[in-house]
């Protein structure tokens, strides 16, 4: 009965253990679904017909430090389904995943099991809570550099052990050219790189230090414009995000080596690409530093911002950000040419009933289109988890996605007016007339180089249209799509393919806190 109901399992095991005497193993590395969400740009994704917004980075250049003589596959699931045969085929499953996708990776981990299939596990789900993953063969921790070496070398002599830890960090210039080679890139709307790891500061509520350290490592001009080579000729024209946590943690760096050598690569291939990366608000203090990314190719950077009240700052130690004009520092790198993303935070224990109209004040005065606020949460690994599970306010972990409406502890104001001065901010600053307002305004004083203009493409053409459609025709907000297009069309002509732009984010962005905070 086993045999007739599971004979692929069976098969599979045995050629399995033939494979596995040989040099040549089949490896899977899979990528698990991102729920939709702020980041996801689910709903606006379908205006470009892309499946996802970037690829794993991770996977594809984990890839690249396994050996030349494996055979692998790539399964990004949140763009093709991961088959059973996938599973069946594979010596190994290689998963690599996020907090947030937690359920997903789940039931992959459960899928591998029941067909007999050993999985690896890597990634920050993996390296903070590797003891919540019984199911897993082996788990990694840490950077890849430094445990796949040692997981290699057991397999080959045949007694890889379950959990690999390494200490110290990563050399980054040992680090491979991802295998591009394994993913379609016709399905994402943006391809990413890595320059740098780590963050010097050390703000409580963030997991970047625990994982990467306080001193950024970074690779060398030579890697990057190799890198950048690499996704030129795989056919990529178009954005590239800098999945840096803090781009300018080494500012020396980037103005004497990097940012030249970007600026070069760029104009002898003509600017292929556009630049985006996250970085600290004391980017707006050194102008020449913002010149030169601009120079480079960079249009956009992402700032957590987090709060207005400097009590706050203080208590999460976001010192970078504390005794600033922040607002006058988000105007300053706007001025440079740089359009900000800002990440906003309530649910600090600092937090009174003013922080909520104080956080759409300064949204809405900055021009900061894209404005991602979120409910305070504690990564397992943080300060922040730490303090809390001393506080004895600690509920469960974090989901990974602070606009669900969930907070992982007991918060010091009271829960229900936290969470309706919280959707009090979304429904705000994400109505068709405040959004409105928001992308006028900062079109109003945005100037980019006319060189970012020059190269119009079918599909966004494509877009624009399907826009004036689903937009400007069918939904609710209509006549506030064409105020923003319109004024564009007639006052900013150069800039309508921003206005169009920003209209299908504001969709994308009301959808996701609707469907999120529904009523």
């Amino acid at each position: 009965m086993h045999c007739r109901i599971f004979p692929g399992v069976i098969e599979n095991t045995i050629g399995k253990s033939i494979r596995e005497r040989r040099s040549c193993v089949n490896i899977l590395l899979v990528y698990p679904a991102c729920p939709q969400s702020y980041w996801s740009f689910h709903y606006a994704l379908k205006f470009i017909r892309k499946k996802a917004t970037y690829p794993p980075l991770g996977l594809v250049t984990i890839a690249a430090m396994l050996p030349d003589t494996w055979h692998k596959r790539l399964v990004d699931m949140n763009v093709s389904r991961l088959r059973d045969s996938d599973i069946i085929w594979a010596d190994y499953v290689c998963i690599s995943a996020m907090d947030i996708q937690r359920q997903s990776a789940n039931e992959v981990i459960a899928r591998c099991r029941a067909l007999g299939t050993k999985t690896v596990a890597g990634g920050p789900l993996f390296t903070c809570g590797y003891d919540q993953f019984p199911d897993v063969t082996h788990i990694l921790c840490g950077e890849g550099e430094l445990t796949i070496p040692a997981f290699l070398a057991d397999i080959a002599a045949g007694h890889p052990r379950r959990l690999y830890t390494a200490e110290g960090w990563a050399d980054l210039r040992r680090t491979p050219v991802p295998l591009w080679n394994l993913i379609d890139i016709k399905k994402y709307a943006s391809m990413n790189i890595q320059y740098s790891r780590g963050c010097p500061y050390d703000c409580e509520f963030c997991s970047v230090t625990t994982l990467f350290g306080h001193t950024p490592r970074c690779k060398s001009a030579d890697q990057i414009c190799a890198e950048l080579t690499a996704l030129y000729e795989a056919g990529w024209r178009g954005s590239v995000f800098f999945v840096d946590d803090n781009f300018i943690g080494n500012k020396r760096r980037l103005k004497e080596e990097i940012l030249p050598a970007l600026i070069r690569w760029m104009e002898e291939k003509r600017h292929p690409f556009s630049f985006s990366t996250e970085a600290s608000i004391n980017l707006a203090d050194d102008a020449e530093l913002m010149a030169q990314m601009v120079r480079a190719g960079f249009t956009m950077v992402f700032i957590g911002i987090e709060t207005t009240n400097e009590e706050s700052l203080i208590e999460c130690n976001k010192m970078q950000n504390k005794g600033r004009d922040l607002l006058n520092s988000v105007k300053g790198i706007q001025a440079a040419g740089l359009e900000v993303q800002g990440g906003f935070i309530v649910g600090f224990d600092n937090d009174n009933a003013s922080v909520f109209g104080n956080i759409i004040d300064f949204i809405q005065t900055s021009g900061i289109v894209s404005a991602m606020v979120g409910l305070l949460n504690a990564p397992k690994g943080t300060r922040l988890y730490q303090r809390l599970i001393r506080e004895k306010r600690l509920v469960n972990d974090s989901t990974g996605d602070n606009t669900d409406l969930t907070i992982n502890f007991i918060p010091k104001m009271d829960r229900g007016r936290l969470l309706a001065g919280y959707r009090h901010i979304i429904d705000t600053i994400y109505s068709p007339r405040e959004y409105c307002q928001r992308v006028m305004g900062f079109l109003r004083e945005y100037r980019p180089p006319r060189s970012r203009l020059n190269t119009i493409r079918i599909s966004y053409i494509a877009a624009a249209l399907r826009s004036m459609v689903r937009l400007g025709i069918f939904a609710k907000g209509r006549r506030y799509y064409w105020r923003a297009v319109l004024w564009s069309l007639f006052r900013q002509p150069r800039l309508l393919p921003y206005a169009i732009k920003y209209a299908i984010y504001g969709y994308h962005y009301h959808k996701i806190y609707k469907d999120h905070i529904p009523g």
